[in-house]
């Protein structure tokens, strides 16, 4: 098959895969083809946890005390 026959068929959204053997060495898509297989991460606990009010003093006196201060 031709290289522009295959661009064409990338440009359509189809993914060419070049492998040697069974091991696939190149895998194109067209520049603005969706990316596939990736899982949107942002936001995906949302409302299921919570930071507590001290998260900021959280073993303030174990801290202090390694560093021979006085907890904050």
């Amino acid at each position: 098959m031709h290289l522009s026959r295959l661009v064409d068929q990338a440009v359509k959204g189809k993914t060419l895969n070049i492998a040697k053997g069974a091991k696939t060495l190149v895998k194109s898509t067209a520049l603005d083809a969706p990316v596939t297989g990736r899982v949107k991460r942002v936001g995906f606990m949302e409302g299921q946890g919570g930071v507590p009010d001290d998260f900021d003093r959280v073993g303030d006196a174990e801290i202090a005390q390694m560093f021979g201060g006085e907890p904050g």
